[in-house]
């Protein structure tokens, strides 16, 4: 199979808003293969998230590392995600990104966010994320809403 590459910067799919998808679609099976290259897109690139954007696809899908997904017992796919609520408290980690290549910089982000999604079998959900996690949901949704960490510097 071949190699997903990962878009880069300055591809304008990597700048806009993606398209929700529909979760009749998600029920029956519309994004199973998607799913599954974007896992393997992101594990060939050592990401720890991939937004559909970061391979080229306008939709509003994000994949999650499987070993941070057991970890937190939270899905590894989501579907037109939205980041509901944010903690005043915050820090500043560094961070990377596989779309902007040797390119890392220090990111104030919210320490917990409300994450809204809807899951691979199309059910709606909501997860009270902390810590790396919540990083990463904050990190793959700028992504889905057009921002890559250079707009949060």
């Amino acid at each position: 199979m071949p190699m997903l590459d990962i878009t880069k910067l300055p591809s304008k799919i990597l700048k806009k808003t993606l398209k929700t998808v529909d979760s009749a679609d998600i029920k029956n099976g519309s994004y199973v293969k998607l799913i599954l290259d974007m896992k393997e897109a992101m594990v060939k690139n050592n990401g720890v998230g991939l937004a559909a954007n970061q391979i080229g696809k306008d939709l509003a899908i994000f994949v999650i590392d499987s070993n941070v997904a057991k970890t937190n017992n939270v899905p590894e796919a989501y579907f037109n995600p939205e980041i509901t609520e944010y903690s005043r408290e915050s820090d500043e980690i560094e961070e990377g990104c596989l779309s902007i290549p040797e390119y890392f910089v220090p990111i104030k982000r919210s320490k917990k966010v409300m994450l809204k999604f809807m899951d691979e079998e199309g059910k709606k959900r909501k997860i009270k994320a902390r810590g790396f996690l919540a990083r990463i949901y904050q990190h793959e949704t700028d992504h889905l809403n057009g921002f890559v960490i250079k707009n949060r510097e």
